[in-house]
């Protein structure tokens, strides 16, 4: 037998062969999911940009596939099928995100809103609350930005009163001590 005769009796990468009596449909799809996963990642990530969606809609594809492999086995390229599927899934992935992106733009989601700036002399205060610990921060923010009773503050950071007091207390240590004798006043 010539190098051609058995080339020519070898299936392409593309085809499958229909399972024989020496291999199941379920080790055809094995086979058919090991050779072509790599090769949908590759085309999904060079259609979105993006190797986590890459791998999401090789996945879906390879899904579909799975649900449906009896009668793609049966297809003279079942891989043409596949890329065919993988590419309306990342065309769909695509349309997907520009609608979102548009829905967004139109909700406002992202618009850079001026922030109320802080009085020149409260400043330095400010910048040092931020390197307070989370909840000091927290309680520091509520009480003396949005004026909230140490009642309130419980009620937000779901803890207790004596809690809010004793992160209050230390906050105003811990700034007194970062900003100098002044802060106290």
């Amino acid at each position: 037998m010539s190098d051609t005769t058995a080339a020519a009796a070898e299936p392409a990468d593309e085809t499958a062969r229909p399972p024989g009596p020496y291999v199941s449909v379920a080790e055809e799809f094995d086979r058919f999911y090991l050779r072509e996963y790599p090769r949908m990642v590759a085309l999904a990530y060079a259609l979105s940009g993006n190797r986590w969606a890459a791998e999401e809609i090789a996945q879906e594809a390879l899904i579909r596939a799975h649900r449906s492999w009896k009668k793609i086995v049966g297809y003279d390229k079942p891989g043409a099928w596949l890329r065919r599927v993988t590419v309306n899934l990342a065309t769909s992935r695509a349309r997907r995100r520009i609608v979102e992106a548009k829905a967004l733009t139109l909700a406002g989601v992202g618009r850079n809103y001026p922030l109320p700036e802080h009085p020149e002399d409260e400043v330095e205060l400010w910048r040092a609350v931020t390197n307070l610990p989370r909840r000091q921060r927290q309680a520091v923010a509520l009480h003396y930005l949005d004026g909230y009773a140490v009642a309130e503050i419980a009620e937000v950071l779901e803890m207790g009163e004596s809690t809010v007091k004793t992160h209050l207390q230390r906050g105003r240590e811990a700034l007194a001590r970062t900003l100098g004798p002044e802060a106290e006043a």
